[in-house]
């Protein structure tokens, strides 16, 4: 194996591991919202981007959950996930920005904690709108770039370099209200709040709903 497939395999087992640490705190500070943002969830939803599962706790027992996840480093988890909660599981190991559903194919898409990290952000926006059938919702939680001038957003762009190395490509400070509000959907909602969590660089967050 070359020097950098051994990085990025070393990297890929880092985040795993760090999601497992994780997974815990960040469910005491954001489950409150997550479980009142998919209660009205169908049957059958699109996930982008699950990691390990974290979403799944929250999703109604016996939901189909298409999971679209490019780390295999991931899927074991996701599998012991899905039979934790009752949940049908299939796995699409593939990049967001070039989404294999047919158009015009699912209810709902999540996305949490995601357009963060992705590539073309603006292209993975366009994917979401094709594969949702009219009146779908896209339902989102995502941290974003803190107020211009804010402590918290020196300290996003004095972290962004490391940790978009640490964490797969992840930006602290990325616009992602503006990207999601400028992506053509008919309707868009966004509650915008600051998390409480220890996780100072990514606690300026918005979450809420975007209907084709």
């Amino acid at each position: 194996m070359s020097q950098r497939g051994t990085f990025k395999t070393a990297l890929g087992h880092f985040n795993s591991w760090c999601l497992s640490r994780l997974d815990g705190p960040m469910h005491r500070a954001l489950g409150e919202r997550k479980r009142a943002m998919f209660a009205d969830l169908p049957e059958r939803i699109l996930e982008i981007g699950p990691g390990l599962g974290a979403n799944f706790r929250y999703y109604a027992p016996g939901t189909h959950v298409v999971a679209l996840e490019p780390s295999p480093f991931m899927h074991d988890a996701l599998r012991s996930a899905a039979l934790r909660y009752d949940l049908s599981l299939e796995i699409v190991e593939s990049w967001a920005e070039k989404l294999s559903l047919e158009e015009a194919s699912v209810d709902a898409v999540v996305g949490t904690l995601l357009l963060c990290s992705v590539r073309a952000p603006k292209q993975v926006m366009a994917q979401v709108r094709r594969v949702l059938k009219p009146g779908g919702k896209f339902v989102f939680l995502e941290h974003v770039a803190a107020p211009a001038g804010s402590a918290r957003r020196l300290v996003q762009g004095a972290l962004a370099p490391p940790w978009r190395v640490l964490f797969e490509g992840c930006e602290p400070n990325r616009n992602t209200r503006a990207l999601i509000e400028s992506s053509g959907f008919s309707q868009v909602h966004v509650d915008e709040y600051v998390a409480r969590s220890p996780y100072y660089p990514i606690n300026s967050q918005i979450a809420g709903w975007a209907a084709k």
